[in-house]
């Protein structure tokens, strides 16, 4: 598996791997994302930017090891700049068991999204 920055090209895979609507073509412009790339085929990916004292994984998908190899981009960059990374995942999300793993820690309730719960996950650097 090759880990690399997405491009436009990139869009349709992005679309078919997220749960929900995404503007894929928006995100790759607007946000840092990373792809997992297996034999030409992308099987997950991480979006992020940083803001507001830490760096917020906006988006995340694929099985639990590609998103443990994801991860490694969002917690270099907070580690350069000293900030902690941040995930917010809907309650009955699978791959947070992959953030305890990695050692984030559950850090409470997070914002409701079109009503559904949500948990915040949080790593320091």
């Amino acid at each position: 598996m090759n880990v690399r920055d997405a491009t436009a090209e990139d869009a349709a895979a992005l679309d078919a791997l997220a749960d929900d609507d995404l503007d894929a073509a928006r995100l790759v412009r607007d946000r840092t994302v990373r792809v997992a790339d297996d034999d030409g085929d992308v099987v997950g990916f991480v979006a992020f930017d940083a803001g507001r004292g830490a760096v917020h994984v906006t988006r995340l998908a694929g099985d639990p090891e590609t998103v443990d190899v994801l991860l490694d981009g969002p917690r270099e960059f907070a580690a350069h700049e000293d900030l902690p990374v941040e995930v917010v995942l809907d309650e009955s999300d699978a791959l947070a068991d992959v953030l305890l793993d990695e050692g984030f820690e559950d850090a409470g309730a997070g914002p409701r999204f079109d009503g559904a719960r949500t948990r915040r996950y949080r790593c320091e650097p």
